[in-house]
């Protein structure tokens, strides 16, 4: 159904997009930062698991709803922003022992999961670049649209897990060396909380 040359197109492109600097490939490595590669690996797939709801939104026309209703976007925009506000403020207050390399200091699989699908899911803008983006790569006369940015989709996701799972092994392999020196895990705990309250900041000025 995709062809050949599309599929390379779109794939090329979807990696380049995935290595370029923002607030989900930042989440990704200041989590691998603080807890580890495999936390790092934990919350890419929470992310991806978000795309795969803004797939879906794309491919069933839902993403529309955010695009023309300025309640909606804002709704998603300020519960994003809340959240991401919300982890910075626990990343001040933490303190480095709260990050060590012990089994008390790690955040479940299941939580780190959750952060990767809430940072993602309550970002509209991703669904506004899908349902910009994908339809470029689709074409009636190849059958089913639906179908086709479903797959196209699941192209992305495979890129993005690619990518952020290479920024997660290697921010999470300089995190276990920093991790070492309480007082350098004081200063990460602060970088964190300062990037997490920019990405707040961001999201929440972000226009359609």
């Amino acid at each position: 159904m995709i062809p050949h040359d599309v599929f390379i197109s779109f794939l090329m492109a979807s990696l380049i997009l995935a290595m370029v600097p923002g607030p989900d490939n930042i989440f990704v490595l200041t989590q691998s930062a603080l807890y580890g590669k495999g936390s790092g690996l934990v919350v890419t797939l929470g992310l991806c698991t978000g795309l795969v709801c803004h797939t879906t939104a794309v491919a069933f026309g839902v993403a529309a709803l955010f695009k023309t209703s300025i309640f909606a976007f804002t709704l998603l925009k300020a519960i994003g922003a809340a959240y991401l506000m919300y982890l910075a403020f626990q990343a001040f207050r933490a303190s480095a022992s709260e990050i060590g390399a012990g089994k008390e200091g790690r955040l479940s699989t299941g939580k780190l999961y959750t952060r990767g699908i809430i940072m993602n899911i309550t970002n509209p803008k991703v669904s506004i670049f899908f349902l910009a983006f994908l339809p470029q790569f689709a074409d009636p006369q190849r059958g089913s649209l639906t179908l086709q940015m479903i797959i196209l989709g699941n192209i992305f996701i495979a890129a993005t897990i690619f990518v952020f799972g290479i920024i997660a092994l290697m921010a999470g392999a300089l995190g276990d060396w920093l991790t070492r020196s309480p007082r350098i895990q004081f200063v990460m705990n602060r970088l964190a909380g300062t990037v997490f309250a920019g990405l707040a900041i961001r999201l929440i000025m972000t226009e359609r």
